[in-house]
């Protein structure tokens, strides 16, 4: 042993070690105060014991003191050695010197750069390159079972929206990208002819477990001169009346049936495209709803809606939004006739099995939802549990169609981004918080004689499932309104959301990749330029790859190879 620790010192100082071996025998500490020890009785041996105690107390102070300069200070080599003591002895106190050491770490100062290195440690850029992979990653798809009433709204979702359920998040953005599969299908085929009926329209939905039997359309009341047409020829499709706005799915999986607890029927409705679309918007003041008060239809339906219009006072709505919702197309049913005809049909294909109904749509999508939740929850007897899960939508009618919705039993969850402004219009530009809480206020009787004689008193109806643009680590905190607004960052922010005092999820799934394509200005620049290099690398090894293969390959296959892209 000491042959080992001979080796490791320097050659003066093993003659030291060999000396002091003899005396490192279970010597008490001298900083111990409960520590006791009887000092000898010979004068002799007396003056040694204090000789060796107070160097050994020295001794112990000046490791202190280089400790604590070690710490305060950076490390040059003169440091190394050890420092003489001075003679101040307020500074030899041991309480000193440990408070001493604990300020000179300086936490406060360390914890932004630990941060910082955490954000390009490579586990953080791993995860990175995950997310902009292309290669969807979902949350696990757990069995419902008899709990899909719950997940579906018959609660209200209580309990389950903050912190936001596992399951729940990922039936919201599943429902989401069946909207997207609807704003896809139209841009891909958004013109339609004014002469003729349309054609069997294609739809790529999300996966195989559910079919598309039916396409909606929605035509607005008004129309545009016709030297627009003369003046943009090829945007024709913008200035049409009638237009694609989504499409009716039902589940036909056996396994994903089981899972769901249920057979789903799907409603999906896009938001705003056309400039038609656009200007139906703007038409905000409140209207009636046609055949509100009127028995022309159905008796016992009709029956029905009269008693709930007159309990609860006379529900209006957006007169644009009831325009495309009502209004008939030269070859197209309107939307509200083709969504009531359809939902009958699949009631009856589907007799004796448990049905759910539910509407999803986002922004003008998810206003037109409420009107064909409203509508088809009294189209027929027995109709299945109507849910709606709306995005970014904006208000559709007054607190007597939110009455008039709730007391249908309709669930509506409405997923808002704080910072789109979409859904604080029509009407006042608060938020729904607020209005709630001058409602509750002394100021309440004002704000019911303005929800009766008010042309914009809006109310939005249904619970809400609250979400930040600035709680995104990716996203920049000043996005812009496009942003905050967009599908995509819909369901971006929904999958990192936990809880409302929780930040982003480490463990979010949804890739980045089109939320780059779409919002690639919003995103923080330290993620746009990892995104590039990530993008460079793999286009490198796409074209090496290429390139080997071209080489092995004969001439006349040269001209078959997929693209590098």
């Amino acid at each position: 042993m000491s042959m080992q620790i001979g080796s490791m010192l320097p050659v003066h100082n093993t003659n030291l070690f060999q000396t002091g071996r003899a005396s490192f025998q279970c010597q008490t500490s001298p900083l111990n105060p409960l520590t006791r020890t009887v000092l000898p009785t010979s004068s002799s041996s007396s003056s040694s014991f204090l000789k060796q105690k107070t160097s050994s107390t020295e001794l112990t102070k000046l490791h202190i003191a280089n400790l604590d300069k070690l710490l305060q200070k950076p490390i040059t080599p003169n440091q190394l050695d050890p420092q003489p003591l001075p003679n101040d002895s307020s500074n030899g106190s041991v309480e000193n010197k440990g408070k001493g050491v604990l300020e000179g770490l300086n936490l406060a100062r360390l914890w932004p750069e630990m941060k910082a290195a955490e954000e390009m440690s490579p586990r953080h850029l791993n995860r990175l390159q995950r997310l902009l992979s292309k290669t969807g990653e979902y949350s696990p798809r757990n069995h419902l079972g008899s709990k899909w009433r719950e997940y579906h709204g018959s609660n209200d979702w209580k309990g389950l929206l903050d912190p936001l359920d596992e399951n729940l998040r990922r039936e919201v953005v599943k429902y989401g990208e069946y909207i997207q599969a609807a704003y896809h299908s139209f841009h891909s085929n958004p013109a339609m002819s004014a002469e003729e009926p349309p054609m069997p329209r294609h739809v790529a939905l999300p996966d195989r477990t559910y079919k598309v039997t039916k396409s909606l359309y929605a035509t607005s009341s008004i129309g545009l001169p016709k030297w627009v047409d003369d003046v943009a020829p090829d945007l024709g499709w913008m200035t049409q009346r009638s237009s694609w706005i989504g499409y009716v799915a039902v589940c036909d999986d056996k396994r994903e049936i089981q899972r769901m607890g249920r057979r789903d029927i799907i409603i999906s409705l896009r938001g705003t495209a056309t400039c038609l679309e656009w200007a139906e918007n703007m038409r905000a003041q409140l209207v009636q709803i046609p055949g509100d008060n009127n028995d022309d239809n159905d008796n016992n339906n009709n029956n029905n809606n009269n008693n709930i219009g007159q309990n609860h006072g006379q529900a209006k709505a957006e007169c644009g939004f009831l325009s495309l919702y009502k209004t008939r197309g030269a070859h197209v049913p309107s939307l509200a006739e083709s969504v009531v005809e359809e939902v009958r049909r699949l009631m009856d294909l589907y007799k004796g099995e448990t049905l759910s109904i539910t509407v999803t749509g986002h922004s003008l999508g998810a206003a037109l939802a409420l009107l064909v939740a409203d509508e088809i929850s009294t189209c027929a007897p027995d109709v299945p549990q109507v849910a709606v899960f709306s995005f970014g939508g904006p208000r559709v009618g007054n607190k007597a169609f939110a009455n008039r919705i709730n007391a249908k039993n309709v669930k509506v969850l409405r997923i808002v981004n704080s910072q789109d402004v979409i859904t604080r219009v029509p009407g006042m530009f608060v938020s729904e918080e607020l209005g709630q809480k001058l409602r509750n206020s002394k100021v309440a009787g004002v704000f019911d004689m303005l929800d009766k004689n008010m042309p914009l008193a809006y109310s939005h109806v249904g619970a809400e499932l609250r979400v930040d643009t600035r709680m995104s680590p990716f996203l920049k905190p000043n996005a812009d309104v496009a942003c905050c607004h967009d599908l995509e960052a819909y369901l971006h922010l929904v999958d990192g959301f936990c809880a409302s005092n929780c930040p982003f999820r480490a463990n979010a799934k949804r890739s980045l990749v089109r939320l780059l394509q779409d919002q690639g200005s919003n995103v923080k620049k330290l993620y746009t330029n990892k995104a590039a290099s990530f993008k460079k690398r793999n286009t490198n090894k796409a074209a090496l790859r290429v390139n080997t293969d071209r080489e092995a390959l004969p001439m006349s296959m040269s001209t078959c190879l997929p693209s590098p892209s």
